[in-house]
């Protein structure tokens, strides 16, 4: 479709005055076929930045390797530029919006020379839903328009629901990289240096500006962009909740069915979990989503939740048969890779896939590369946040009901994260307020291969939502306890904490994880139905030692441990959150937060 062409009156005058401002060669919209996205394809194998993979192992699938400087979301470049620095709180960066849009204006001042603006109207949810938003985002970049295709719903049926005068979430994105006459990529992934980076959120404009990278969350502004850092700000003005979950649909030998979301930092499983294969008999695991829950409140008073996005963007070193087959599965056609490894028959392969290096690759870099286990410091053949973008209709254990467009009704929330000790691994809250504090206290012990924390210490990352949270994080907690208010309390979800990562003293896992972790989603499960048994702790309820059958390897010693409060434990993670993490947030973090910390240290003391 040509822009000319559009009939949101207001859609088109903003796409027209980019195109005054980017100077592009040409413009079209995006009508979201399959002809598009394997023209998109095409284009950028015929400009070498795509390598085809095997059609015989891979079918349809490709490889990009990004520039070194354009391999991960980056942090420090990502601003939060609401009216007032107040507002965008203390965990975010923040520029004052206008001063931004000028430094950013600049920028954009013929970036688009020598390339084609790509208009890509978009659905995050089902297309038509009442919980789904929609955006356009504006590109010069080729590799963006297939993974948007991939991760969300694309093209003409989007502007048939938009209509006229539908609201939309405006998005800019350029790589950066204008071409002079005759000047072409030549195979070098187009990106601005780091300096000239931008990912930019106007929370009051509900705008998202993005320039200088090509990748992932900073490039794809479907993803983290809008289905957090702006769709927070407008579940906050709006009563409903945008969160980093993943959501699974479970069934129970007798054929009953719940629906459970859970927030996980990064590193903690949440993909695996999403996709589990249960190893307790009779029982079903389902995909629903794997990263993102929207959720409104239903007619019934209960809360449902869509995944907004229609894809998988997954990290692929460690993704393996044995770590996550329904993964594998699922990525094993139609799949665009990013900064994994070659192989010489055009397969690809990264560090955890489950077997060696089949002899000479080609790294993430480009370079020839041969595995060598006596070279502990060889550095990896794919890079640490390698990607697959696959649908998400292809999973092997997609769920039925991930498309319905009224959602599916939830029935408990989990948080979690990587802890060798002190968390227990179930605990259920003991009112909405205390989950709340629980999610509010989320984090995961640093290890020896992070080089700005000391070894030991918790990195706090409340609710999983540290770097996606687009206003302040105290009124965001303010938010959950304000939708528990508003909430019948006997059809709000019910809330647990999950860890799956204890450890003894010498370092041996205390529980084996992966489709094990069925057993605990069991008792979680039966606990929503009012009939797994529980005892009362000074952190909440936790199993009876006979509620959970402990799997293979693991002890009736080790189980009681799992399953046991560490008063000593607990008493000085009370007092890092008292001292370190809660001063944070000011005279914004909640009084019913202050109130739990105080009850809980009350209970441990008593």
């Amino acid at each position: 479709m040509k822009v000319s062409e559009l009939k949101h009156g207001g859609l088109k005058k903003w796409v027209e005055e980019a195109i005054a401002l980017m100077t592009p060669d040409s413009a079209e919209v995006c009508d979201g076929s399959r002809e598009e996205y394997d023209a998109m394809i095409g284009l950028t194998i015929e400009s070498g930045l795509a390598t085809p993979l095997n059609p015989d192992i891979l079918p349809g699938s490709v490889l990009f390797r990004s520039d070194p400087s354009d391999v991960a979301r980056v942090e420090n470049r990502t601003y939060i530029a609401s009216n007032n620095k107040e507002d965008a709180g203390p965990t975010n960066n923040w520029i004052d919006p206008a001063e931004l849009k000028k430094i950013m204006t600049e920028l954009y001042k013929g970036c688009m020379k020598g390339r084609t603006m790509y208009v890509i109207p978009f659905s995050m949810g089902p297309v038509g839903s009442e919980i789904a938003k929609i955006g356009i985002e504006i590109t010069d970049s080729p590799y963006v328009v297939a993974n948007m295709h991939i991760m969300t719903r694309v093209g003409s049926k989007v502007l048939d629901v938009l209509g006229t005068d539908g609201s939309y979430v405006p998005c800019f994105h350029s790589v950066g990289k204008p071409l002079a006459p005759r000047e072409k990529d030549n195979g070098v992934w187009p990106c601005a240096p780091l300096d000239k980076k931008y990912i930019s959120h106007f929370p009051e404009t509900r705008e998202i500006w993005s320039y200088g990278s090509g990748y992932g969350g900073n490039a794809l502004l479907g993803k983290k962009c809008l289905a957090l850092r702006i769709a927070s700000v407008l579940a906050r003005d709006e009563g409903w909740l945008a969160e980093h979950m993943l959501i699974l649909k479970i069934t129970n030998p007798k054929g009953e069915v719940k629906y459970i979301t859970g927030a996980f930092p990064s590193a903690c499983g949440k993909t695996n979990l999403a996709m589990l294969i249960p190893t307790l008999p009779g029982w079903k695991v389902e995909t629903v989503g794997d990263d993102i829950a929207w959720m409104k409140f239903g007619k019934d008073g209960r809360l449902y939740a869509i995944n907004p996005e229609a894809g998988f963007f997954g990290v692929a070193p460690g993704t393996s048969l044995e770590s996550n087959p329904n993964a594998m599965k699922t990525i094993s056609k139609n799949t665009i890779y990013t900064n994994v490894a070659l192989t010489e028959d055009k397969n690809v392969w990264w560090e955890g896939i489950g077997y060696d290096a089949p002899g000479k690759l080609i790294d993430w870099n480009g370079n020839v590369w041969y595995q060598d286990k006596n070279n502990k410091g060889q550095k990896p053949a794919a890079h640490p946040n390698a990607r697959f973008t696959g649908p998400a209709n292809q999973c092997p254990a997609i769920a039925k009901e991930w498309e319905d467009p009224a959602g599916v009704p939830i029935s408990a929330f989990l948080f979690g994260g990587r802890r060798p000790r002190t968390i227990p691994l179930v605990n259920q809250a003991k009112s909405w307020a205390h989950g709340v504090f629980m999610g509010s206290i989320v984090g995961s012990e640093v290890t020896a291969a992070a080089l700005d924390l000391k070894e030991g210490t918790i990195r706090r990352d409340p609710f999983a939502m540290l770097p996606f949270c687009g206003y302040h994080m105290g009124d965001y907690f303010q938010h959950w306890i304000n939708i528990g208010k508003k909430g019948d309390p006997d059809k709000l979800p019910k809330i647990f904490f999950v860890n799956w990562f204890r450890k003894t003293e010498s370092g041996k896992w205390l529980w084996p994880g992966y489709g094990e972790n069925s057993r605990v989603l069991a008792w979680i499960f039966d606990r929503c139905s009012g009939v797994g048994s529980a005892v009362d702790t000074p952190i909440g309820y936790l199993p009876t030692e006979d509620a959970i059958t402990p799997p293979s390897g693991v002890s009736s010693e080790d189980l009681k441990e799992l399953l046991s409060v560490d008063i000593k434990g607990w008493k000085a993670e009370i007092a890092d959150v008292r001292q370190n993490h809660y001063p944070k947030f000011g005279d914004k973090l909640p009084k019913e937060l202050f109130a739990e910390l105080n009850a809980i240290e009350k209970r441990l003391n008593s």
